[in-house]
């Protein structure tokens, strides 16, 4: 079966969920990630369900809010974990993605991967953690994330893979494709440049993380999971330049995950 291709609400801010449900389709995407925000649309499942129905987009993933700006969303860590499993299962998505927790979160990271476990086994999602990357203050190095950013070496079943926060972290995505076998669950296509210093979330192909050569090993390698676009468009000046964006990054993703034959669009 082909790997499904969906589209991240994130790719269309700062416009809203259902704009990216109708971009999707208009696309032709095969499905959204929804990631839980302050938006309303994005955590109300009788709001979810019709907006997948009226364009024919299935919710392929819920991205929890454990994001450093959603912090605010759904009360404690576990509370917020909890929630996005159970909204995941309510929509049909199979998996969940999540950050790893904060330094400032010992308790929640001390219990995190048997709490995830827990969590898998009760309601029968998938909680993909993802990569994320040390942060720099004043030039200085700065780790934020429990026990580690990079999940290759630690214990999680189920992993998300982001290129832009790889190239941050200047590692290598192929190797970790490798590394992580079928652990790997969720990717997401994006890009970035490597020792960079912000997460801008470029075109696949727009940076230096060999995004096609990865995209192509997991293709080869039997990857099973979903291939989300998380790109940034805010600087899209106007509509038809940002659905232009979202279209090519579906392209590159199709023909590098063998979708589409040479010379086909």
């Amino acid at each position: 079966m082909a790997i499904p291709v969906g589209l991240s609400t994130s790719s269309v801010f700062p416009r809203g969920v259902a704009d990216t449900f109708s971009a999707a389709s208009d696309l032709g995407y095969d499905g959204v990630e929804v990631m839980v925000t302050h938006l309303p649309d994005s955590r109300e499942i009788a709001k979810l369900e019709l907006l997948s129905d009226r364009h024919s987009q299935p919710i392929l993933a819920v991205h929890a809010p454990t994001l450093f700006w959603t912090q605010h969303i759904w009360g404690s860590a576990w509370q917020k974990m909890e929630r996005s499993v159970e909204l995941a299962k309510e929509l049909g998505a199979d998996s969940v993605v999540a950050h790893p927790p904060f330094r400032w979160q010992p308790g929640y990271a001390a219990g995190f991967r048997d709490g995830v476990r827990e969590l898998e086994e009760e309601h029968g999602v998938e909680i993909c953690v993802e990569n994320m990357y040390p942060w720099r203050v004043a030039g200085r190095e700065v780790e934020m994330y429990l026990p580690h950013w990079d999940p290759v070496p630690l214990e999680y079943e189920h992993v998300t893979w982001d290129f832009s926060h790889a190239a941050l972290a200047h590692a290598d995505s192929r190797a970790a494709f490798q590394a992580l076998g079928p652990r790997l669950r969720h990717i997401h296509v994006t890009d970035g440049h490597n020792g960079g210093t912000a997460d801008n979330h470029l075109l696949p192909g727009d940076g230096d993380q060999h995004v096609a050569e990865a995209l192509q090993l997991a293709a080869r390698t039997g990857f099973s999971g979903v291939a989300v676009v998380e790109v940034g468009t805010r600087k899209a000046r106007h509509a038809g330049e940002r659905e232009e964006m979202l279209a090519r990054s579906l392209e590159f993703t199709r023909r590098h995950l063998g979708q589409l034959a040479d010379g086909a669009e």
